[in-house]
């Protein structure tokens, strides 16, 4: 059984659907979502009668059952006009339902994670982040939380613990660890909604960006790196097919568009990043220095490793790593000056042309879509502190 919630009176009532009612015809404006005007919560009368905030609460209803998870996140994380009252009143909507599903959960989920990193100070350590902390900061939300978590609870820090190990963002997506989490969550069932659970799960879901976010700068850093050193070896462009680019793409490019996606990683719930895209040119990177997992199973099956890279014949032959095969063309400063020319173009903030393109505002979306899928956008945690050492 559900714990019990406290169940909202007429008045609560109508005042919620006035403040959510232009947030949401809003998000379902962005979305392409079909959509009537209800001209009660236009109106938004001071003394409603009760048919009148029935018919508002059901236009809501309506648009909850429409509205998925990742449209509602990817809407407040790319909205600058909704505040912690606006993300407050949306968390006491979903808890105040009778009947919570699957993706009333997810939601309750995210809208908290959301609410609690608005509210935690830049500064803050992981380790200062615990139960205690975050109950606190949600008291505006769920009220004072009595600490006795049960001892499900506990495999919320070995899946965090399980993520702190992991050294890149392919570690991160392709090792279980947010399998575990999903898990978690399902199987806490109607607990879920136990005060000390939501404290529970806001703590592990807030953790958890956090250190994707850290993962995927570290992966950008990585590239960087690795693009410059392909540069003092005198290559000039890689195999970037893998990662949706082309099979002899300009390294200038890709320094660039990666630069671009720093920027947009550093900025305030970005959207839109193609994760897969970023863990695979890694991968692309990895492979023309000749190393990395793949590099290493394929020089095991074939006795060298022959990375198809373009090298730049005015860099001393001597610079290029011993087994480097010959490149099969050469790349003329005219070719990497258009390339410049296009990137420059498509880095100003966008993926590169050749990268999947999101599907339009008016496509049925996928309900399932976990906030860190690797086809998806995860936002950035403007609470996240910066990388140790990070590059500029």
């Amino acid at each position: 059984m559900i714990p019990s919630t406290p169940v909202q009176d007429l008045a609560t009532q109508w005042k919620t659907a006035c403040r959510l009612y232009p947030i949401y015809f809003e998000l379902a404006r962005e979305f392409a979502i079909e959509v009537k005007t209800c001209a009660d919560l236009d109106a938004c009368a001071e003394t409603p009668d009760q048919e009148t905030v029935e018919a508002a609460t059901r236009w809501l209803d309506e648009l909850d059952q429409v509205i998925q998870v990742h449209q509602l996140r990817q809407f407040l994380q790319t909205s600058s006009s909704l505040n912690q009252d606006a993300l407050m009143t949306l968390v006491r909507h979903f808890l105040a339902k009778t009947e919570k599903t699957e993706a009333t959960r997810d939601k309750i989920d995210f809208l908290l994670v959301q609410y609690f990193s608005q509210l935690a100070p830049t500064g803050v350590s992981d380790a200062d982040v615990n139960l205690d902390y975050v109950a606190r900061s949600l008291e505006p939300v769920l009220g004072e939380v009595e600490l006795k978590p049960p001892v499900w609870v506990n495999a919320l820090d070995r899946v965090l613990e399980g993520a702190t190990r992991c050294r890149s963002l392919d570690e991160l997506l392709h090792g279980g660890i947010l399998e575990q989490g999903r898990k978690a969550k399902g199987l806490a069932g109607d607990l879920f909604y136990l005060p000390v659970a939501l404290v529970a799960f806001t703590r592990f879901g807030y953790l958890m960006r956090r250190g994707f976010f850290r993962l995927m700068l570290g992966d950008l850093n990585v590239i960087l790196d690795g693009l410059s050193e392909l540069e003092d070896q005198g290559v000039t462009t890689i195999d970037c097919r893998r990662a949706q680019f082309s099979a002899q793409e300009p390294i200038i490019r890709l320094r660039m568009i990666c630069q671009s996606w720093k920027v947009m990683f550093q900025a305030e719930y970005s959207s839109g990043q193609p994760l897969r895209m970023l863990v695979d040119l890694r991968a692309s990177v990895d492979q023309a220095l000749g190393r990395g997992k793949a590099r290493e199973a394929e020089a095991g099956a074939e006795g060298k490793i022959k990375p198809n890279v373009t090298v730049n014949p005015t860099v001393n032959p001597t610079a290029k790593p011993a087994g480097q095969s010959k490149a099969p063309a050469v790349a003329t400063k005219a070719s990497a000056s258009a390339a410049a020319a296009g990137a420059a173009k498509s880095a100003g903030v966008n993926a590169p042309a050749s990268a999947a393109k999101p599907k339009a505002k008016g496509a049925t979306p996928n309900s399932d879509v976990p906030e860190f899928e690797i086809s998806s956008a995860p936002s950035w945690d403007p609470g996240t502190e910066s990388l140790p050492g990070k590059k500029s």
